[in-house]
């Protein structure tokens, strides 16, 4: 009986002296580092190139989107009266460059011809009457003033028919080469001015370039959206970070590339440094100090700026 109740003291006993030194062994244990961060995604602005009123938003908050598809839609009657505008000025540019290639019309060379005929007729008949001229002025008959006006007439001639002649080649060759070739450049220019109006055109419907969750929407149907301003922004849990505020007591345990276990509240992860940054801060002082602002280096305090990499131990990445 005795060593029946020894034995039930000793069982109390040697447990708590168990427990005791457990407690001392796990006190003197180096505890975890606990540190304060937050998890940070690369994220991506969703806009356009050219102002305009949102038509309709065809995705919501929190939801997943793939590279193309269809984000919003804009409504800007301002561009497709830009646009018809190009059309008209490309059609103009279209038809000059082809009269410039075609020459003159038929009936403009016929008549250059009949002007060139009516000339030398002309031309043909005043050398007849200086003849005639010549002849009586030569038997004394006619006065020498009469012959020098003949002479005179039958030169004007000659040259008004030249003239003609030039005129009617000129309608048969048609335009120069170099007016050719500057309609042919009015008429690229003009071409090139529609297909910028229906570039800026396509951009009143904007589709993902990348993949992602929809975090933001900014933007609502009926509301102005300027140029270039972000309507919807979309991040990329693929390529997520963790951000922490390390003592710089403790930095020499994160060198650049080093690797570290990470108990987070839900998971354990795997972590990589990859940059080391400095937080700066502005420390304000009293009105009347010799210096209203002053800029100091926190050195208590270093910024892990996208340098903790998350990956999970399994397969998932954070």
């Amino acid at each position: 009986m005795s060593k029946l109740k020894s034995a039930f003291v000793a069982v109390p006993v040697c447990a708590l002296v168990g427990w005791v030194g457990y407690s001392f062994y796990q006190a003197y244990q180096p505890q975890p580092e606990r540190f304060q961060g937050q998890i940070e995604a690369q994220q991506y602005s969703v806009s356009s190139k050219v102002p305009g009123r949102i038509d309709e938003v065809l995705v919501r908050k929190g939801q997943q989107v793939e590279k193309g598809d269809l984000i919003f839609t804009l409504y800007s009657p301002e561009l497709e009266a830009k646009l018809e505008q190009a059309k008209a000025g490309q059609q103009a540019a279209d038809a000059m460059a082809e009269q410039a290639e075609r020459g003159a019309r038929t009936q403009e060379i016929n008549a250059a011809r009949d002007q060139w005929q009516k000339a030398r007729a002309a031309a043909q008949l005043a050398e007849k009457t200086f003849k005639r001229v010549d002849a009586l002025y030569r038997e004394g008959v006619a006065a020498e003033q009469k012959r020098d006006e003949a002479f005179t007439q039958w030169q004007a001639a000659k040259y008004t028919e030249n003239a003609a002649h030039q005129m009617y080649e000129m309608a048969k060759a048609g335009a120069r080469t170099e007016t050719k070739r500057a309609a042919q450049e009015k008429a690229r220019m003009a071409a090139g001015a529609v297909a910028e109006v229906e570039a800026y055109t396509k951009d009143t419907k904007i589709h993902s370039w990348y993949q992602g969750e929809v975090s933001q929407i900014l933007l609502h149907s009926g509301e102005l959206a300027p140029q270039g301003f972000p309507v919807v922004t979309v991040i990329d849990m693929n390529d997520a970070w963790a951000v922490f505020n390390i003592r710089e007591d403790k930095l020499r345990q994160f060198a650049k590339g080093a690797e570290f276990e990470a108990l987070f509240r839900h998971w354990e992860s795997k972590l990589t440094v990859l940059k080391l940054h400095m937080l700066r801060q502005w420390a304000t002082l009293p009105l009347g100090a010799p210096q209203t602002r002053k800029k100091v280096m926190t050195c208590e305090r270093l910024k892990l700026k996208r340098a903790l990499y998350l990956q999970s131990v399994g397969s998932e990445r954070v």
